[in-house]
């Protein structure tokens, strides 16, 4: 008996949850990209995450990143409106509508920096203990307020008006990510730590960048951090 489309797309969900799940970002993409089911939203936004992920990798150069990226962009972009109530859909929309502004220059990042934060802010009302998304409003908080105050005018006085975060702004995004999900991402630890110091809490910075340290490094973004942490309790602690 030949299985019905729900279970055959319940299937290649699950074929592609797990290659993702064990870092295999290209075999997932190209194995999403041959699905029958490839206008289905679920498979639309898994191609993003892939999409997503392979750029990250050390071996993607800038001109396929930008070509993958715009790919991502353009596999997404009409399906927001009808699938206003997928936080998925929605998150990836951001993550990718970020990184296509990257690509672009300065200019257009700082231009569409509302414009994610709200797609970001609607997935997190959709799905509010979705971890990565929790940390990933707080990293764009921590970003904005990372511009030097020299850059800052230059671009208010040029471009826009930037946001108006405070580093409790990005401390809770990190804390709530913690909340959801403990211990599961390096870099989310490393803000933690540095957030505190920022507002001058000294003890809880020094325990967290004291986790970020010592945490289990599995991939290149983990050994970054782990250094960088290391750093910082090298020089002020």
């Amino acid at each position: 008996m030949r299985k019905s489309s729900a279970d055959s797309l319940l299937t290649t969900l699950e074929a592609a949850d797990k290659m993702y799940e064990t870092g295999k970002y290209e075999e997932c993409y190209n194995f999403l990209s041959n699905s029958q089911d490839i206008n289905n939203i679920e498979i639309k936004w898994r191609i993003c995450r892939a999409i997503y992920n392979m750029t990250k990798e050390d071996r993607c150069d800038r001109n396929t990143r930008k070509t993958l990226i715009f790919k991502a962009h353009d596999t997404i972009k009409n399906e927001l409106n009808s699938h206003r109530d997928n936080p998925n859909a929605q998150k990836w929309y951001a993550l990718i509508l970020d990184a296509k502004s990257t690509c672009e220059g300065r200019k257009e990042k700082l231009e569409q920096l509302n414009t994610i934060k709200e797609h970001m802010d609607l997935a997190a009302e959709l799905n509010p203990n979705d971890a990565s998304l929790l940390h990933m409003l707080g990293e764009l908080c921590y970003q904005v307020l990372d511009i030097p105050w020299y850059q800052r005018v230059t671009i208010e006085l040029l471009y826009l008006k930037l946001p108006q975060y405070t580093y409790e702004d990005a401390l809770e995004y990190f804390l709530k990510a913690e909340t959801a999900q403990p211990r599961f991402y390096s870099v989310n630890l490393l803000r933690i730590g540095c957030c505190y110091m920022k507002i001058n809490k000294q003890d809880q910075a020094k325990y967290y960048l004291k986790l970020a340290a010592s945490y289990p490094a599995k991939l290149h973004y983990d050994h970054q951090a782990k250094r960088e942490a290391a750093d910082l309790l090298k020089k002020y602690y």
